[in-house]
C-alpha cells in the first residue's frame, strides 16, 4: 500500500473529511477494533466482521489507510489504464462506508500509522493522533521490491507496479517519452500484467519484458508451459528477453533512464523501466513495536488463530508470516480475514477456527492467454508435499533417502506420474500429476484451455480416489465454448479470490435477491477480484435463472409417474384405500413393494383422506419408524413422548402426572418451542405403560412424531395480559383441538397472538393469527427451520366466527395440492401467482371448490381418535412394542451420560464404522431356530422382526413370501434399528433393500450385492441364510454364539462415552467462576437443591 509521497493528517469519518483530533475517544459500550491498512484484505475483514457482529453489536471499527483512496481492486489494476477512473476499481463505493450505523465504522485516508504501543494498546499516526484499541489488526500489505543494489535504481523513469499512485506516475511519464522503448523487469504474474499495462498506454514504440529465467511464470509453470506462454505473448507484440539479468541502469546527465546493461555485457536502449520482481511484507511497523517478525523473507509471525506475539494484535494478508510463509495472492488473505472475523464474534459459542495451509491454485488471463495452475503443480519437480491417505491406512510420509545412496545414485524420482498434452496449433498445454497408481490427482497446470479448472481443484482438495482413468482428463476435456457447472458440487469453489462456492451463487439467485449478474457480484463478491471466474459465474447464473422458469418433473419416486398432488387426486376420486390398490391403479409395476420415498407419502395420503390408525396392518409397512411406534426415535433407539398441551395451557394436575411418569421411567425432560413438555429416553417396551399413565391423567397423543399439526402456540392474550385485545389462548386451543391428528404433506405449526406485540410469533408459522380491534389478521405460509420464511397476510380483520372456515379451506387445499414433504412456505411460493392466487381460491372461490374443501375438512376432523389410546386397547398393536420378537430380554444400544441432573445418550462417534461386515469369513454356519413364523405377516409392503442371539441383535424381514436376515446394526452411526426400516425394491434390476430409519442408508437384501450399501459405498452389513420350516419356526444359519458376538455383539459396537470429544470443555473453563453461576444441582438459597419425592413418605409430598 505504499505510495511515493504521503499526505498525512486528513481523514474521512463516516464520509466526512476533517482534521484528525489529538486522540480519537473510545465508546466504552463497545470494544474497538482498529485496522491498519485499507486494502482488499482489510475491507474484506471489515465486511465479514460487521456481518457477523450485526446482532451482538460488540465492536466499533476504525480503519486507517495511508492511500488517498478507499479499498480498491488491486488484482484488476491493469484495467485502470483503459478507463482512468479509480472509482471503477473501488470494491465498495464511498457511500458504503458512510451509510454504516452511526459509530460502527470510521475510516481515515491519507494517514500513516507510525507507532504501536502494545502495552498501552494505543497506536499513533504521523499527524500526532493517538488511537486506543481493544484489538489491533495489521493488514499493511506489502511493498513492491526495488533492487536498490542496482546502479541507477533511483533514476527518472524507474517505476514499480503496485498502487494507483504508481500507475498515475507511469501514465504521466509515458506521455513525455512517446515512441521510445519501455521495459518491464520480471516475468511473473505481476510482470506480465505490467507489460500489458505499458502496451495499453500506446505511448511506447515497443515494450520489452526482461526475465532472468528461461521461461516466464516460473513459479506457476514448467519449462514447456512457460515456453508456450512466451510464444503466445510474443505473437501479441511483446518482446520477451529470457535469461537476462539487469546489471546496471544507464542514465544521462539528468539522471534519466536511457537504457540498461545486462550482466552479460549486452546493452539495450529504453527510456522507462518498471520493476515487477516481487513483493516484500510490510512488517516495519510491527518490528518497531517489538512484535516478532520472520527473519528470512520478512512478515509478521502469526499463530494459527492469526494472533501475533503481542496480546490482542493480529495480522492478516500479505504482511502475515504463517509457518514461515507469506502469500502474495488475494485468496489466502481473504481466508485469513474470514477466520479472524469468525473468531472475534462466534468463538464464544463455537470452537475457534484455525488458518490452515491455503490453496495456491490460480486461474488468470494474462495478455489474452488463459493460464491456470492448481494443487501441487510442481510435485514432479520437487516431490509431492503430501500423498493422499489410502482407505484404511495412514497418510504416506516421504522418507529421506540414505545419504551415501543419494551421492552414488542421485535423488530418487518423485513418486508421481505426469500426463501431458501439448497442441502447438491451438496453443494448448495441459499437465496433470497423479499418484503412481493413477488413483489420485495431485495437481497440474493448463495453458489455453482452462475450462476444467473448477472441476479439478476440488478433486485435489478432497483427495478422493478417481473413478475414471487419468487419460480421460485429457480426452474428455473438450466441451462447448461456455464453461459448464452442471457437474460441480455446491461446495466447489468457483471464485478463489473471495472463496465463493457454486452453492453461494445458486442460493443468491434462488433467494430472489439477485436478478442480474451485477446483483450476484455485489451479493457474493464473485468476479470482483481478478475476474477470471466470471464466465463460470455467468453460466451458473444463466442456468439457474432458466431452471426457475423451466418445467420440472416432480414424480413421487421411480415407482410412480405422478406427483403427490396427482396421486392424492387419483386415490380420492377412485376411493383407493390400500397400498396394493394404489400400486395396481397408479404404480408402474402392480406387484412392486415400493420404497422408502413413496411408502410414507402413500401412508400420509391415506391418513389425510380416511384417517385410519397408522398402525393397522394394511398401513403399518408404509410408516416411517416415528409413525410406526407413535413417537420420535432418538439417537440411542429410544423414543420421545410428548402429550398434547393445546394452546400451551396445562393444569397443575397434568404437570404432576408428567413429572411422575418422567421420574418413574427416568426420562429426560425439556420444554419444546411449541409450549409442550418433551420426555426423552422412553424404551420401546415401556411406551404402552407410559401412554397409559398419561391417558389416565386426561392427556392424549401430541402427534409430535407425525407429519401433522404439532402445536398452536399462544400468548396469554386477554386471559391475563394488560395489553391483550383478543383471547389468544381460547382461539389457539380451539384451533389445535380442531386440526389435531390430521396428516398433511409436512408438519404444520400455528400461532395466535393477542395483540401486535406478537409474543406467540404467529408470523413464522404455517398459519398464524394476530388479534386486532375487529378480529384477527390471518397469516399463512411461514416457517422457521433450515430455510425460514416470514408468513404472508391472507385475510385482514377476520371475525372469530370466520377464522375456522378460512383455515379449513387453506389447510385442505394445501393437503390436496402440495408435493411430498413440502412445507406450506414452499407450497405458497410455488403456487401460480403465489399469495394472490391463494387468496382468489380460498377467499373468492375462484375454482368453485370452497364448499368441497370445508366439507372434506369437517369429515376428516370428525374421525378423530387418540392413537395412543387405540394402541393401548389393541392386543395386536401392543405386541409391536417389544424390543425382540424372540425374547423379553432388553439391551442398551448406546451408553448414557448424566448431565445437569438428567440422563442423555452419549455423543455419536466421530466416524462411521467402515468394517467390511459383508465379507466376514465365519468358521462355520449351522441352522438355528430363532423366532416363530406367526410373528410375521404377509403384506405387500413387507414385515420384520428383531431377534437376539447371545449379545448380538439380528433383523429378519419377510417380503413377498421370502425371508432375509441381516445384522440389526446400521454401521453409519452404529444404531440398532434396521428391522424398523422401510423395504424398497426395483423390479427391473431385481433389487431389494432396507432403508435405515435413522439416516436412510439403503442396504441390499438379495443377490450377490446383499449387504452392500447403495448410497454409501464404504458401508456394509452382514447377511445370513434364512428359511421357514414345517415346525412353524424361522431358522437362520449362524456361526457359534461366541464368534457371532465377537464380530457383531451389542456390547462391542454400541457407542460408548468418550468416543467424541465434549465440545464444551473450553467454554466451561471460561464460564467457571462467573458471578451468579451455580452448579446445576445446587439452590441459590439452601446450597444443595432438595429432591421432591412423589407419593408421600419422609420429606415427600402426598399429592
Amino acid at each position: 500500500m505504499a505510495s511515493a509521497t504521503q499526505v498525512n493528517g486528513l481523514n474521512g469519518v463516516n464520509g466526512h473529511t476533517e482534521p484528525l483530533p489529538a486522540e480519537i475517544p473510545k465508546d466504552e459500550r463497545c470494544k474497538r477494533v482498529v485496522i491498519v491498512g485499507l486494502g482488499m484484505v482489510g475491507v474484506a475483514f471489515i465486511e465479514k466482521l460487521m456481518k457477523l457482529d450485526a446482532k451482538r453489536r460488540e465492536y466499533d471499527i476504525i480503519v486507517i489507510g495511508e492511500e488517498p483512496h478507499v479499498a480498491y481492486n488491486r488484482v484488476g489494476l491493469t484495467s485502470f489504464f483503459q478507463h482512468r477512473k479509480v472509482e471503477e476499481l473501488y470494491l465498495n463505493p464511498k457511500s458504503w462506508y458512510s451509510d454504516m450505523p452511526e459509530g460502527s465504522l470510521s475510516y481515515h485516508l491519507n494517514t500513516l500509522v507510525t507507532q504501536i504501543d502494545t502495552h498501552a494498546k494505543i497506536i499513533a499516526t504521523s499527524a500526532g493522533t493517538t488511537v486506543p484499541y481493544d484489538y489491533l489488526v495489521l493488514a499493511t500489505g506489502s511493498h513492491a521490491v526495488l533492487p536498490r543494489h542496482t546502479p541507477g535504481h533511483d533514476a527518472k523513469g524507474v517505476f514499480v507496479y503496485r498502487t494507483i499512485d504508481d500507475l498515475e506516475k507511469l501514465i504521466t511519464f509515458s506521455a513525455t517519452v512517446k515512441g521510445s522503448n519501455g521495459a518491464v523487469v520480471g516475468g511473473g504474474l505481476l510482470g506480465l500484467e505490467a507489460a500489458k499495462a505499458m502496451m495499453d498506454l500506446e505511448e511506447f514504440g515497443s515494450v520489452k519484458l526482461i526475465e532472468r529465467n528461461r521461461w516466464v511464470l516460473s513459479r506457476q509453470l514448467d519449462a514447456d508451459a512457460g515456453g508456450l506462454v512466451v510464444e503466445q505473448v510474443r505473437n501479441l507484440g511483446l518482446d520477451v528477453l529470457l535469461s537476462k539479468r539487469v546489471g546496471k541502469i544507464n542514465v544521462d546527465e539528468n539522471n534519466a533512464v536511457k537504457g540498461v546493461t545486462f550482466e552479460d555485457g549486452e546493452q539495450m536502449d529504453c527510456s522507462c523501466i518498471c520493476f515487477a520482481i516481487g513483493i516484500k511484507a510490510r512488517d516495519e511497523l510491527a518490528r518497531q513495536a517489538g512484535i516478532k517478525c520472520a527473519d528470512r523473507g520478512g512478515g509478521i509471525i502469526v499463530k494459527p488463530d492469526l494472533s501475533t506475539s503481542a496480546p490482542d494484535v493480529y495480522a492478516i494478508g500479505e504482511c502475515a508470516s504463517w509457518e514461515n510463509q507469506t502469500f502474495g495472492l488475494i485468496a489466502p488473505g481473504i481466508e485469513m480475514a474470514d477466520v479472524l472475523a469468525f473468531n472475534l464474534t462466534q468463538a464464544k459459542a463455537h470452537a475457534p477456527r484455525k488458518f490452515n495451509r491455503p490453496d495456491l491454485s490460480t486461474k488468470l488471463k494474462l495478455l489474452g492467454v488463459e493460464v491456470a495452475s492448481f494443487g501441487d503443480f510442481f510435485a514432479d519437480r520437487d516431490g509431492p508435499k503430501q500423498l493422499p491417505a489410502k482407505r484404511g491406512a495412514k497418510s504416506e510420509s516421504l522418507k529421506p533417502q540414505d545419504g551415501v545412496k543419494s551421492i552414488t545414485t542421485g535423488p530418487p524420482p518423485p513418486p508421481v506420474k505426469a500426463l501431458t498434452y501439448k497442441d502447438p496449433f491451438q496453443a494448448v498445454y495441459k499437465k496433470f500429476l497423479f499418484t503412481m497408481d493413477g488413483k489420485y490427482l495431485l495437481g497440474g497446470m493448463m495453458i489455453g484451455d482452462t475450462k476444467d479448472y473448477v472441476k479439478l481443484v476440488p478433486m485435489v482438495k478432497k483427495q478422493t480416489a478417481l473413478d475414471v482413468p487419468p487419460a480421460q482428463f485429457i480426452l474428455g476435456a473438450k466441451g462447448g465454448d461456455e464453461e459448464d457447472a452442471d457437474d460441480l458440487d455446491d461446495d466447489t469453489q468457483i471464485c478463489s479470490c473471495h472463496n465463493v462456492t457454486k452453492g453461494d451463487v445458486v442460493e443468491s439467485v434462488k433467494s430472489g435477491n439477485c436478478k442480474s449478474i451485477g446483483d450476484v457480484k455485489s451479493c457474493t463478491k464473485a468476479g470482483t477480484g481478478c475476474g477470471g471466474c466470471m464466465p463460470l459465474v455467468q453460466s451458473i447464473f444463466n442456468k439457474q435463472m432458466t431452471a426457475q422458469g423451466a418445467e420440472i418433473l416432480n414424480h413421487l419416486c421411480p415407482h410412480f409417474a405422478y406427483s403427490r398432488a396427482d396421486l392424492f387426486n387419483i386415490v380420492s376420486v377412485k376411493k383407493l384405500k390400500t397400498f396394493v390398490e394404489i400400486m395396481k391403479e397408479a404404480g408402474k409395476d402392480a406387484d412392486s413393494t415400493g420404497c422408502e420415498a413413496c411408502k410414507p407419502a402413500v401412508g400420509s395420503i391415506l391418513a389425510s383422506l380416511y384417517n385410519a390408525h397408522v398402525m393397522d396392518r394394511p398401513h403399518l409397512g408404509l410408516q416411517d419408524t416415528n409413525d410406526k411406534f407413535l413417537g420420535n426415535i432418538q439417537r440411542n433407539g429410544t423414543f420421545s413422548v410428548i402429550p398434547r398441551v393445546s394452546g400451551g395451557e396445562i393444569t397443575a394436575d397434568k404437570l404432576i402426572a408428567i413429572g411422575t411418569v418422567a421420574k418413574k421411567y427416568n426420562l429426560y425432560c425439556k420444554i419444546t418451542g411449541g409450549q409442550r413438555i418433551d420426555m426423552f429416553g422412553a424404551k420401546k417396551g415401556d411406551l404402552i405403560d407410559i401412554w397409559k399413565a398419561l391417558v389416565e391423567a386426561g392427556m392424549e397423543s401430541g402427534h409430535a412424531y407425525a407429519k401433522s399439526l404439532r402445536t398452536v402456540k399462544s400468548c396469554v392474550g386477554t386471559t391475563w395480559c394488560r395489553f391483550g385485545i383478543g383471547d389468544s389462548v381460547g382461539m389457539a386451543i380451539r384451533l389445535e383441538e380442531r386440526y389435531k391428528s390430521i396428516r398433511s404433506p409436512h408438519k404444520m405449526k400455528g400461532g395466535v397472538s393477542g395483540c401486535v406485540r406478537e409474543c406467540a410469533e404467529a408470523q413464522n408459522k404455517d398459519f398464524g393469527l394476530i388479534a386486532t380491534e375487529k378480529g384477527f389478521n390471518l397469516f399463512v405460509g411461514g416457517n422457521g427451520g433450515a430455510t425460514p420464511r416470514h408468513s404472508e397476510l391472507l385475510a385482514k380483520d377476520v371475525p372469530p366466527d370466520d377464522v375456522v372456515p378460512i383455515l379449513d379451506r387453506y389447510l385442505m387445499f394445501y393437503i390436496r395440492t402440495a408435493d411430498k414433504l413440502q412445507r406450506t412456505a414452499r407450497w405458497v411460493e410455488n403456487l401460480p401467482g403465489g399469495i394472490k392466487y391463494l387468496k382468489e381460491v380460498v377467499l373468492e372461490d375462484k375454482l368453485g371448490i370452497c364448499a368441497e374443501l370445508e366439507s372434506q375438512m369437517n369429515e376428516l376432523v370428525g374421525t378423530f381418535f387418540c392413537e395412543w389410546t387405540e394402541a393401548i386397547k389393541s392386543d395386536e398393536k401392543r405386541k409391536q412394542f417389544q424390543q425382540f420378537g424372540n425374547t423379553e430380554d432388553r439391551l442398551e444400544n448406546l451408553e448414557t451420560v448424566e448431565e445437569r441432573g438428567q440422563q442423555r445418550p452419549t455423543y455419536w462417534a466421530e466416524d462411521m464404522c467402515t468394517e467390511d461386515f459383508k465379507n466376514t469369513k465365519w468358521s462355520g454356519l449351522t441352522w438355528q431356530p430363532m423366532i416363530s413364523a406367526d410373528k410375521f405377516v404377509d403384506t405387500p409392503t413387507g414385515s420384520s422382526q428383531s431377534v437376539k442371539r447371545g449379545d448380538t441383535q439380528l433383523a429378519i424381514f419377510k417380503v413377498a413370501g421370502r425371508y432375509y436376515t441381516t445384522q440389526q446394526m446400521c454401521p453409519h452411526r452404529r444404531t440398532f434399528a434396521l428391522s424398523d426400516g422401510l423395504i424398497g425394491d426395483d423390479k427391473e434390476k431385481d433389487k431389494l433393500w432396507v432403508s435405515c430409519p435413522f439416516h436412510k442408508r439403503n442396504f441390499e437384501l438379495k443377490g450377490e450385492t446383499a449387504g452392500s450399501c447403495s448410497n454409501e459405498s464404504s458401508l456394509s452389513i452382514a447377511t445370513f441364510p434364512v428359511e421357514e420350516r414345517d415346525d412353524g419356526l424361522i431358522y437362520v444359519k449362524l456361526p457359534p454364539v461366541e464368534e457371532l458376538d465377537a464380530r457383531l455383539g451389542t456390547s462391542k459396537w454400541k457407542v460408548k462415552q468418550g468416543e467424541r470429544a465434549d465440545p464444551f470443555v473450553a467454554l466451561d473453563k471460561k464460564l467457571k467462576g462467573m458471578k451468579g453461576r451455580k452448579p446445576f444441582n445446587e439452590s441459590h438459597l439452601n446450597g444443595t437443591a432438595q429432591t421432591v419425592t412423589v407419593g408421600g413418605g419422609d420429606g415427600g409430598i402426598d399429592w
